[in-house]
């Protein structure tokens, strides 16, 4: 009983942050896989992406430790709101390696550029991207990460064109989100994708589907390289 309590919880708290935060929209969907386009949460979500439960709800630390990382790399955390995984990425690759930390609204880059000056963290590098452009140096990012972002991209298609770009042949894209096969994850549908979407939409744009880890509490972990 408690456990759904939570559940239902969590729910209802999503749909107010969705309504609230991201806004009311006409729903586009995905010309290839027919895939409804989650809005973006704006800047006013940003204590949700660093709410206190998030360790034990999502386990970013785990999540983190299985992306590979080593000291040197040059990565991205595209769609990073507030830092929450720039900042652990950052300590990773450490001070030879650097973080781009990628996003479209500036005031979520006002919020982390203030983070990482109250932290001291100096190899995490701001940027503001667009729609359809990552505005990342081309071949340069052995990893992009998108943690729960992918979903919401208005143009899925240009902007993986622009992710492609900027991976070196050898990088990877790696995408966090919400396993919409599993009904039990209390996250709106909008917000969450299935292996099969991802395969659809991404395929079709130079990437292949190398790995699947289902190791969190509510999220797949997918390794994508480039075809």
């Amino acid at each position: 009983m408690q456990i759904n309590l939570r559940v239902r919880w969590l729910a209802g708290l999503f749909t107010i942050v969705s309504f609230g935060v991201f806004g009311q929209r006409v729903p586009a969907k995905h010309p290839v896989s027919g895939r409804v386009i989650a809005p973006v949460m704006s800047a006013a979500g940003a204590d949700w992406l660093e709410r206190s439960n998030r360790e034990s709800e999502e386990n970013p630390s785990k999540a983190v430790a299985q992306l590979g990382l080593k000291p040197g790399m040059t990565v991205c955390d595209l769609g990073a709101g507030t830092g929450y995984y720039a900042v652990r990425m950052a300590r990773i690759v450490g001070e030879q390696g650097k973080v781009y930390a990628v996003d479209i609204q500036p005031r979520m880059l006002e919020l982390l550029t203030q983070r990482l000056a109250s932290a001291g963290i100096k190899n995490v590098l701001p940027v503001l991207g667009a729609e359809a452009e990552t505005n990342l140096p081309a071949n340069s990012q052995d990893l992009i990460i998108l943690v729960d972002v992918y979903h919401e991209f208005s143009k899925p298609q240009e902007m993986l064109r622009s992710i492609r770009k900027a991976l070196k042949d050898t990088g990877r894209l790696v995408l966090l989100e919400f396993r919409k096969e599993d009904p039990d994850v209390p996250i709106r549908l909008e917000h969450k994708m299935s292996i099969a979407e991802v395969k659809a939409e991404l395929e079709p744009e130079g990437f292949r589907v190398e790995k699947v880890l289902d190791t969190l509490p509510w999220q797949h972990i997918i390794f994508l390289q480039k075809n």
